[in-house]
């Protein structure tokens, strides 16, 4: 076997829509994967693979962001043709799982900046309602990171989003990264934002009738904070 046939896993789940990506489907990933997967698996090791998968994404995310050609001096005296980054970022996690993928953006983009939105279900309207929001001032002049580890219906991410271009946010300029997403959570954001960009680990196989996603891994925020 050829190391390239040794690299790839099977590519799973539908075809996506046109504004979702989602990590090459290699075996690392998937034995990161399937170590979170696993309700076996104790919190530490929970934390450090999903960091893992978290770097990865965020990798990817910043793949995605503009450039511009630069030309720097070597220290062998000779120029090199490269490119800059253009403009700023920004992080803003969807509370309270997303702020486990604060780090995972810090370590990669030193000094970042990173706001918070707190969303919930509304008891009485059953559709998600804002609690709570602090973004940079400066927001709308940033690309943002939108950060939040799964994507089920989607309910939350779209509340965020909205939150977001309320304060200035351009949609082309929000890239929302989640480690699972499911198929349906990906159909809503493109029907909604198909300027948003959006980057998943994995796409699962569907929701289930409680809107889980399945086969999923339980709930990302008490398996991470609470073990």
């Amino acid at each position: 076997m050829s190391n390239s046939a040794a690299v790839k896993a099977p590519v799973t789940g539908p075809k996506l829509p046109p504004n979702a990506t989602r990590l090459p489907q290699t075996q690392q990933l998937d034995a990161l994967l399937t170590i979170i997967r696993d309700k076996e698996t104790p919190r530490s090791d929970f934390i450090f693979y999903s960091d893992r998968i978290i770097r990865l994404l965020v990798e990817e995310g910043l793949n995605h962001l503009p450039t511009l050609e630069k030309t720097v001096m070597t220290p062998t005296g000779l120029p090199y043709k490269g490119v800059s980054f253009q403009g700023r970022i920004c992080g803003v996690s969807i509370l309270r799982a997303g702020e486990a993928m604060e780090a995972g953006l810090r370590e990669c983009c030193r000094s970042v900046r990173i706001g918070k939105i707190l969303i919930q279900r509304d008891e009485e309207t059953a559709q998600p309602k804002l609690f709570y929001a602090k973004l940079p001032e400066d927001i709308a002049e940033r690309w943002v990171l939108l950060l939040d580890p799964m994507l089920a219906t989607g309910g939350s991410a779209l509340r965020a989003i909205e939150v977001l271009i309320q304060h200035g946010v351009k949609p082309e300029r929000i890239l929302f990264l989640n480690l699972i997403a499911s198929p349906e959570g990906l159909d809503n954001m493109y029907r909604n934002f198909p300027q948003v960009r959006v980057i998943s680990g994995w796409v699962d196989e569907k929701l289930d009738e409680k809107s889980y996603i399945i086969p999923g891994l339980g709930d990302y925020g008490d398996r991470y904070y609470s073990g």
